[in-house]
């Protein structure tokens, strides 16, 4: 879609005109949020924020205190050229600036990468309580994407190794943008793997995954914001649930003993019962919002599997 160079009233000289006029904007064209805010203001806030290089994490009375600052003309462009992109395209605003925040870190996307959004993030910062009795050692990021998750697992057990595995080349080229990026690459490895394939003999203490679980009703509802993100890293079947199914009969086999594997499945929940009957699944209790993360340890898995054939 070829859209034209973007112009901007003259009146608007100010940060806050900038944040008043991309509400405006986002509100008239009704424009999706989920890829990082959930409101027009905070995506306003954050999209003329990084176009004048200040930092999104800085103090509410610092920013306030900058609103009626004037902003300067190549300032003013980048902000009309993003804000024409969020709007006319629908494009997620982390595709725009090529970032995007998770477990309170920064990361570098594109569109090689689903923009990171997971609520697993609160389960890291919470060292995965009351789950673990001990630090784990070996770490697994299955479906690592752009590598966020696995970061953020290095960030918070510093003494462990993690492996970032994902079947798409192109992603884990995003990934270890990022590791190089925290400089990371001795603690966080990536590795081309169709799920467990690329991983013979390796064990872990602790596997966690994001993987592409939009059932075909929810793919096929999707706003148009999600159809910049790629597609294979989103849908997995009638039921949402395919590649879980192969994660969870293959995984005991790359699990030491009490290791705990972590699934993001979000709506494919509702399918979790048929597909996988008798299977006693933790499902995570997460207060920053969010739901469809399952825990499950390695005995039990062992045992399900082997009272079903």
């Amino acid at each position: 879609m070829n859209i034209q160079q973007p112009s901007y009233p003259p009146e608007l000289v100010t940060i806050l005109d900038w944040i008043r006029y991309s509400i405006s904007a986002f509100y008239q064209a009704g424009i999706f949020f989920g890829h990082g805010t959930d409101n027009e203001w905070d995506e306003a806030s954050s999209l003329v924020f990084q176009a004048i290089n200040l930092p999104l994490d800085m103090p509410t009375v610092r920013q306030e205190a900058l609103y009626n600052t004037h902003v300067t003309e190549a300032e003013k462009q980048l902000m009309a050229d993003w804000l024409q992109q969020r709007v006319e395209l629908q494009k997620p605003l982390p595709y725009i600036t090529h970032q995007a925040w998770f477990a309170g870190m920064p990361f570098y996307v594109d569109e090689r990468v689903l923009i990171p959004r997971s609520p697993i993030a609160e389960l890291i910062l919470q060292g995965f309580t009351p789950y673990l009795n001990h630090e784990p050692k070996r770490i697994l990021d299955l479906c690592t994407g752009g590598g966020c998750i696995a970061i953020a697992l290095a960030n918070q057990f510093p003494d462990s190794m993690v492996d970032a595995a994902d079947i798409d080349a192109d992603a884990l080229d995003v990934a270890s943008m990022n590791i190089h990026e925290y400089q990371l690459e001795e603690q966080v490895i990536p590795l081309l793997s169709d799920l467990f394939l690329g991983l013979k003999g390796e064990r872990y203490d602790l596997i966690v995954s994001n993987p592409p679980y939009v059932d075909a009703h929810d793919m096929a509802d999707l706003p148009a914001e999600f159809h910049h993100e790629p597609e294979h890293a989103l849908a997995a079947g009638e039921d949402g649930l395919d590649l879980v199914e192969i994660m969870l009969q293959q995984a005991p086999d790359y699990m030491s003993d009490g290791a705990w594997l972590f699934v993001e499945v979000g709506n494919s929940e509702v399918h979790i019962a048929s597909r996988f009957a008798g299977l006693q699944l933790t499902w995570c209790e997460l207060s920053q919002g969010g739901s469809g993360i399952f825990a499950i340890q390695k005995e039990t898995l062992v045992t399900y599997w082997r009272d079903k054939n």
